[in-house]
This record gives structure tokens, sequence and C-alpha cells, in this order.
């Protein structure tokens, strides 16, 4: 990827006028955007062609997506200071897009036991976050109650800290081992001291898909049933999408639309999370079942899309610096994302995987970024209440030395969109 030529180009797109580029676009795209730029929903068939976009359209796609962004969430480039704490590495679930789930038996197996769940909270509270993003592989051997006691140990010892915890997946686990339905174990949790839950297990919301992906995975009809009765008790969630990998762009478009209804409903998703597949140490790309993109145009066309699509439903649209690097991230802030993440603090799921952006972003390296997009980086809380004047220690770096190695932690949580 040549992120120079990256750069000139957004540069260049900013620098042109709106009216100048939607002349150049073709016929159908303009007027969508133009209709978009009025504060009309885009349709599906729209949608389409907007998330396809290549060339002068794709130029007039991430003006009109940068457009949109600023009338409806400001200038402001908003993180939240976070760390990633997963409790288990041991999981039977197989998917195939997945570098980090060991066996029991195997030698870097992990199931963390409390002491050390509570020792990796002290450290991240020390260093200014106000969440911990917590998930962990589908363990055969874990309690029935697991997660409730989990939350109780961590809310008992850290009463402020925000949990986001508990994918989809791992609720439906969870319930079927306590034996309760959706609502009364959501309701359990949250009562326990849950405050979000991380709209991940998505990937792409079609079962043809998902069959390929991770046979034993929640379905697209559970999936939609655990976000939506979360949200129906009061427990907001993140909502995300996988691609790059074997989807194809009318499956987006129809996974992105139904993130829209059920916003529509329930009003329950605090942001949308676009997360690139990373490829390289992942059995679907050994297997050879996917090829690759270089980095760059899909990504452009999946974050002005996003923005366009969801926009008047979802508006606060994150980038995945762990995902795309933080220089392609901060690029992305100029094509309808206005929030920049999380700190994570530990991340090993796209390092495993293939990645190679780091676990960790400390806040100065985030406000430099939001500088050279012209913006300014404001810390937020997990539910996107800005906060003002607040700065973690040191940049959000490490102040405790561990006396001997820890376990990295294995899901990246971006500022609440885990991966």
């Amino acid at each position: 990827m040549n992120l120079e030529h990256w750069r000139n180009w957004v540069d260049e797109i900013e620098a042109t006028r709106v009216e100048a580029l939607l002349d150049r676009a073709s016929p159908d795209v303009r007027s969508a955007l133009e209709r978009s730029l009025k504060g009309a929903e885009l349709t599906p068939d729209e949608g389409f062609l907007i998330y396809t976009a290549r060339g002068d359209d794709l130029r007039a796609v991430v003006k009109c997506a940068d457009i949109a962004r600023a009338e409806d969430v400001g200038d402001e480039v908003t993180y939240v200071v976070n760390r990633n704490l997963n409790f288990t590495n041991i999981c039977f679930v197989g998917c195939q897009f997945c570098g980090f789930k060991r066996q029991r038996w195997e030698p870097d197996a992990y199931d963390h036991s409390d002491e050390t769940i509570l020792a990796k909270i002290a450290d991240a509270v020390a260093r200014g976050a106000t969440e911990v993003c917590m998930q962990g592989g589908i363990n055969p051997d874990m309690p029935a109650f697991k997660y409730r006691d989990l939350l109780v140990t961590m809310k008992g010892r850290f009463p402020e800290i925000h949990v986001h915890a508990f994918s989809p997946m791992e609720i439906m686990y969870g319930a079927r081992r306590t034996r309760m339905d959706y609502p009364e174990y959501i309701a359990m949790l949250r009562d326990a001291g849950l405050g979000s839950i991380p709209g991940t297990a998505a990937e792409i919301l079609d079962d043809s898909v998902r069959e390929i992906l991770s046979h034993k995975k929640v379905d697209v009809a559970t999936w939609v049933e655990i976000i939506t009765s979360a949200h129906s008790i009061g427990v907001p969630t993140t909502s995300t999408i996988m691609y790059g990998h074997l989807e194809t762009p009318r499956q987006v478009v129809n996974h992105l639309d139904l993130m829209r209804s059920i916003q529509k409903r329930t009003r329950g998703f605090t942001e949308f999370v676009p997360l690139r597949f990373i490829h390289e140490n992942t059995v679907l790309y050994r297997r050879g079942l996917v090829k690759p993109l270089e980095n760059g145009v899909l990504d452009f066309q999946m974050y002005a899309f996003s923005r366009l699509f969801l926009r008047g439903w979802i508006n606060n649209i994150q980038t995945s610096w762990v995902k795309l690097g933080a220089d392609l991230a901060a690029l992305t802030l100029k094509a309808g994302c206005n929030d920049f993440s999380g700190t994570l603090m530990e991340e090993s799921i796209t390092r495993e995987a293939g990645g190679n952006s780091g676990e960790f972003i400390a806040v100065d390296v985030i406000e430099e970024k939001a500088r050279e997009m012209g913006r300014v980086a404001v810390e937020r809380s997990t539910l996107y209440r800005k906060l003002y004047g607040k700065k973690a220690p040191n940049g959000a770096r490490p102040i405790i030395a561990h006396t001997s190695p820890q376990p990295a932690d294995s899901h990246a949580c971006g500022g609440s969109g885990c991966g």
C-alpha cells in the first residue's frame, strides 16, 4: 500500500468543491449523493452503488461522507481509554478466520484467575482507563454462571469502571448453560454490572457465508434476537461488520440495512465499527478461500458508505487503527469516521492473524493523528459522553511494571468495537 498516494488522494478530495466532484460522478451516484446530502435515507440499491463506487464516483462519495460527518457529529475526533481483557483463549468453536483460539491441552492455553483479571483492571485504572472490554473463547469447561460471577468480582473491586463485555456468541452460550432466556440472562448480567455489549460475532450477517466462516457460531436470527433483547432492557450495544473475505457487495449492503432496521426499532446501537479481515495466519487464507485485497480502496469504500447509509440512525462511525494501522486509520477520518477507537493496551487476535499495527496506541498519538487531519481529539466514555479536559496519565502509557510476562489478551476491542 502506498500511504503517500492515499494521503494525497484524500487531501485532493478535501480541497475540491463538492459541486465539482458531483459533476464528475456518474448520474445515478450523483443523484444518490445529492439525496443523502439533503437528509434522505439511501435505499439498498443506492447503497450498492455507493459501496461499489470507483474512480470519480468514489471521490464524490468520500467527499459527501466527510460533509455528512461534519454535519452529523462535528469535527471532534473521539476516543476511549480502554483495556482489552480476555479471560480465556480456550475455545471449541473453530472459526475459520480466527488465529487465537486454543484447545485446553495446548501449552499456551490460558484461563485467567480472578486475581489475574483484577490485576489487569488495576493496571488499566492506574493508566486512566474508563472502560474494560472483556471477551473470551467459548470454554467447554466454563461454570454455568461464570460470566455473572466475573462481573460481580470485577465491579466489587472497581465499581466505577464501565464493563463492555460478552459478544452475542458468549451470551448464547451462557444462556444455554444457565437455561435462561435471553432477556432474563442479559438482565442478570446487567444487574451484576454489565454496562454494554460488543456487537461482535456479527462478521457478515448472512447464514450462507457464516456456514463457511464458522458453522458452529451464532446464526443471524439468534444474533438479532440477542442484540434486540439487550436493547429492550436498556443494555446498549455496538454494531460491527467484518469485511474483505468471502462476502459480496450485496451482502455488505444487506448487513448494513439490517443494522439500520434494528436501530430504527430499538435505538440501542452506540456506534458502527467496520473491521477489516486480517488474513495471513487464518484457515481461510491457508485453504485458498480468500484472496486479500491491498489496503486502500475497499477501506475508503466501506467507511464512506457506512457514514452515508447509516446517516441519521447510527452517527458514530469508528475507524480501526489496529486493523488498518494508525496512519491509514487517520486518513479515514476524512472519509466519514469520527471516532478513533480505543487505546486497547493489549491486543493479539489481529496480531496472531497476521496484523502488524501493534497492541497499544497512546493518547498522545491519537491526538497527533487527529491534528494531522485538521481535527481535535477528545476523550469520551463508552456511551459517547465527551470528557473534556480529561487526559489519562502519561498518555495512557504503562505506569506499572510487571515482574513477569503477562499473557496477551486476545480480542481487539477498539473503543467498544471489539474485533
